[in-house]
């Protein structure tokens, strides 16, 4: 059962391994509400994960620990795993999807641990560490459906609440559902006013599935750039825990996702990774009622496969209106680039790219194709731009 003395206890536990991790006052996330950020991002292995699991294995028997420990994760849990059975002096094997992110299976090699990659995804990986564990003896560490690591994963939910009593709402991500079971148990227990929220990505909502639908629901398959919680199935416990003490939950887009981490980077110098940045989404958005409120997100890791981060923050400017792409249609005479260079500059505007291309058959035999890449403030300046060029009669193609 978990309990409020086991969150305490693993909170005394863990002050020789954590980093502070203090809230942040991030009000340009909302102007609407009072944000603030618990930034595990910066936690020791960049994320939450190792709370939870340097718990767990601190809690192991001898006899436990000289067989040594076995896990699965697409990352976070995996290095949570390998510091803790590092420190703990106890050998320690990780089985990863073969997709994880090389940024992550390095760092958790780095941490000591020797790597199995099994093909497919989370659920694959956690169906051959139990394997693994049956033939060899090992102790499985559970990424979230364990009461020892749900107890490490709430001492969050303690800190919060020390550090912002009066907070009336705390966004926390789920993938398993582990670090929502204790952050919400932990704040509930200590002050059942707050609002407890949990945020996954719409390409792997199953635990939203499960609590909206009254049972544990499987997904057949999930795809959503947050791979940290891509998981296919949530755990018994931690689907308990949810029902009894998160208020709702709700998904976000991946172009969400996308434009919260760019926020993040933009406004509060902060990086995050896909699973990390959802609560930060959803307090973005409004996916939560956050409007007057003092809402804590919680950013629950940064380990972010750089290789990607590109195109992410490409996203993230295309959901906010900081980048568009128009195609006009012209005709190829003298003075058309420039007057459209006219209107983009006189407006603000800053063309990115541009292609000039002669019109295909079936149009204007003098008609050409003109397709630019814009800088823009917003979707507003965007609506402003081409309003201005409509009404000097240049046609807009696309949508």
């Amino acid at each position: 059962m978990l309990s409020l003395d086991k969150f305490y206890h693993a909170s005394y536990v863990l002050k020789s391994v954590l980093r502070r991790t203090d809230l942040v006052y991030a009000p340009e996330i909302n102007p609407e509400a009072d944000i603030y950020l618990k930034p595990e991002c910066l936690q020791v292995t960049g994320s939450f994960k190792v709370r939870g699991a340097y718990y767990k294995i601190a809690t192991l028997s001898d006899q436990e620990k000289a067989k040594g420990v076995i896990a699965c994760s697409a990352g976070n849990h995996a290095q949570g795993v390998a510091l803790a059975a590092t420190k703990s002096g106890i050998h320690s094997l990780i089985c990863l999807p073969d997709g994880a992110p090389i940024s992550k299976v390095e760092a958790t090699r780095k941490r000591g641990a020797d790597i199995c990659l099994v093909n497919g995804v989370y659920d694959d990986a956690y169906q051959r560490a139990l394997e693994l564990r049956d033939e060899k003896g090992y102790t499985f560490i559970h990424p979230f459906d364990d009461e020892q690591v749900i107890s490490g994963q709430g001492t969050i939910g303690l800190e919060i609440a020390d550090a912002l009593p009066d907070a009336d709402a705390v966004i926390v991500p789920i993938g398993g559902g582990g670090l929502i079971a204790g952050v919400a148990f932990a704040i509930k227990s200590l002050n059942p006013n707050i609002k407890v929220y949990g945020v996954q990505a719409a390409g792997a909502p199953s635990m939203f599935n499960s609590i909206h639908d009254g049972h544990i629901e499987r997904l057949p398959s999930v795809s959503t750039i947050a791979d940290g919680i891509a998981v296919k199935e949530p755990g018994s416990i931690t689907f308990e825990t949810c029902q009894n003490y998160v208020d709702d939950i709700v998904t976000v887009t991946d172009d969400e996702i996308s434009a919260a981490i760019l926020a993040l980077i933009e406004k509060q110098k902060m990086i995050a990774e896909g699973a990390g940045a959802v609560s930060v989404a959803a307090a973005m958005f409004n996916k939560v009622p956050v409007k007057g409120k003092k809402v804590v997100c919680i950013v629950s890791g940064g380990n972010i496969d750089v290789t990607i981060l590109s195109r992410v923050i490409k996203r993230g400017l295309l959901m906010t209106g900081r980048t568009c792409s128009l195609t006009l249609e012209l005709i190829d005479k003298p003075g058309q680039l420039q007057g459209v260079a006219n209107i983009i500059a006189g407006l603000g505007g800053n063309v990115i790219s541009i292609h000039h291309e002669r019109a295909n058959e079936g149009a204007d035999v003098n008609g050409c194709y003109l397709r630019l890449l814009l800088e823009t403030k917003n979707y507003e300046h965007i609506q402003e731009i081409r309003n201005a060029l409509t009404q000097n009669d240049f046609k807009i193609v696309n949508n």
